[in-house]
């Protein structure tokens, strides 16, 4: 099943906003009713295919068969951009400037090969396409001319499973559940379960680098890869060969996070983990943002540490975002701070641990809400992109930007990010609501998740351009790192060239010209200039 083209998932899992929602939007933010309803795929002034008939014939003698490689009107809209607001504000309204040329649809390693050649020889960008979820830019490369999508949903295997040493190797077509359902045949977890979950894919997990919201427990996706294969135009190349090694350079982080921008993930190997037998979520309210992050450090230092550990600010928790599905429900939001704490694993370790977890919350200054609220919380676990499509319905715009930092720089990176959106987006007319939580923690930091709701205005795209570079700039004069999780993308990518340096940069610039010399993957992604 493909994804909505004009927003997020399965179109039977959206529900419109309740009327009291809606009615809040309008008082508080001056949200506006949407004039016009999405332009439909057929209304679409979408031309005709500029894939050369050279290029044509050359790219189904790599793939084998001419139904692999389609150029029809629909299949190219629905691999236009990802899932960004201002990559669904532009599809919406219909413009399909940045649809690809052609969408191939290779079925292995080996003709990923063929294709990539067959790219190089003409001149051709491609742009690796797995669940299409990117929201930083990532499949919109900036090229000169005509590209091509390689949809990887052909390649979806579990190729194999070491039982004794507990890893897997996946292809990259894989999406989340059914990379789950595969491995817990054999009573396994990969334990990565991003918001995106439903819909990404296993290669997008390695190529932006992403991290699951039990990332407390199970770790980001970068720290399960032990292995990944990378087709280039230049040839294959393999990554690791044991759990750990002093042999030089790790590779494999050079292929993590690359985007596309060096090659295309064709299989990963990770490690895997026992179905935990049981779990338990549940709630603490915390007086402030600053008890309740003071509680987090506690945890992510000293222990015990959760599977999942997350606290929503103020605002986020008066509004109740922390529970999607309940927004609007008329109940009454307590004042202060929400966390959600998740044990999983034996019943005897998971008692112990929340038994301990407990003691150092309520030394925090926590007060226990019970089960329910971590429930409700589980069960609305990925409704949060389907709210901002019945936002975007209503009128209103609805965004999100995340980033991290160490502890001691996390409430100056919080205040200066809030601040940014919030004076830029008063400027420009669209007062806004400004929530965040913390995403993930660790021994030595943590991941700030900010989402913006606004007035969609005159021109929302332009207005959250601005916003958005305001929010980068105060990221970076904060210390924070310009992505914690979402990627680089063409949204990030000047903010990460500073970040990286001049020297950095260069580094990766001879990597690609010697993986890609003819600089068609992904250009423009992760790298400019290409």
């Amino acid at each position: 099943m493909d994804m909505l083209w004009s927003g997020w998932g399965d179109p039977a899992e959206a529900t419109p906003l309740p009327g009291t929602v809606i009615g809040l939007l309008r008082d508080l933010l001056g949200v506006k009713p949407r004039e016009a309803a999405p332009v439909a795929i057929e209304d679409m002034a979408v031309p005709e295919s500029p894939l050369t008939p050279g290029a044509r014939r050359a790219l189904i003698e790599a793939l084998g068969d001419e139904a692999h490689v389609r150029t029809d009107a629909e299949t190219r809209v629905r691999h236009t951009r990802g899932k960004s607001t201002p990559d669904l504000l532009r599809v919406r309204g219909g413009d399909v400037t940045a649809a690809p040329a052609a969408v191939l649809l290779p079925s292995g390693h080996d003709e990923v090969l063929a294709v990539l050649r067959v790219c190089a020889e003409h001149g051709l960008p491609l742009v690796p396409f797995g669940g299409g979820t990117s929201v930083v830019g990532g499949l919109a490369p900036e090229a000169r001319g005509p590209f091509v999508a390689l949809d990887l949903r052909r390649m979806n295997a579990l190729l194999d499973l070491d039982p004794v040493s507990r890893t897997a190797t996946l292809q990259p077509g894989l999406r989340g559940p059914r990379a789950e359902a595969l491995l817990a045949e054999h009573g396994f977890t990969l334990g990565h379960f991003p918001q995106s979950y439903e819909w990404a894919t296993v290669g997008g997990f390695a190529a932006a680098r992403s991290s699951g919201q039990a990332s407390a427990g199970y770790g980001r996706f970068d720290e399960m890869v032990l292995s990944l294969t990378l087709a280039t135009p230049e040839g294959t190349l393999d990554t690791g060969r044991a759990p750990r090694s002093a042999a030089g350079p790790d590779l494999r982080q050079l292929v993590l996070g690359s985007e596309g921008a060096f090659g295309v993930i064709t299989s990963v190997t990770v490690r895997i983990r026992p179905v935990p037998r049981t779990a338990v979520y549940e709630g603490w309210h915390f007086p402030s943002f600053e008890e309740g992050t003071t509680a987090l450090r506690r945890l992510a230092q000293d222990g015990p540490r959760p599977t999942v550990l997350r606290l929503s600010d103020e605002t986020e928790t008066f509004i109740g975002l922390a529970n999607p599905e309940a927004i609007g429900s008329g109940a009454p939001q307590a004042a202060g701070c929400t966390a959600v704490a998740g044990y999983e694993g034996t019943e005897e370790d998971t008692t112990h641990r929340r038994e301990r977890a407990a003691a150092v919350l309520r030394e925090c200054g926590g007060t226990p809400l019970g089960e329910e609220p971590g429930r409700r919380w589980a069960h609305g676990r990925y409704s949060a992109p389907y709210l901002r499509d019945a936002l975007l319905d209503a009128g209103a715009f609805a965004e999100t930007l995340e980033t991290a930092t160490f502890w001691s720089r996390v409430p100056a990176l919080y205040a200066a990010v809030r601040d940014a959106l919030t004076d830029t987006l008063t400027g420009a007319g669209t007062p806004p609501l400004v929530m965040c939580h913390i995403s993930h923690v660790y021994e030595n930091g943590a991941s700030l998740y900010f989402t913006v709701v606004s007035a969609q205005g005159e021109d929302p795209v332009a207005h959250w351009t601005r916003a958005k570079h305001a929010a980068n700039e105060a990221i970076l004069a904060a210390g924070g790192t310009i992505s914690h999780h979402h990627g680089v993308g063409t949204d990030h990518r000047d903010w990460y060239v500073r970040e990286a340096g001049p020297l950095g940069i260069d580094a990766l610039r001879a990597v690609k010209r010697r993986l890609d010399p003819a600089g068609v993957l992904n250009p423009g992604v992760l790298l400019p200039g290409d």
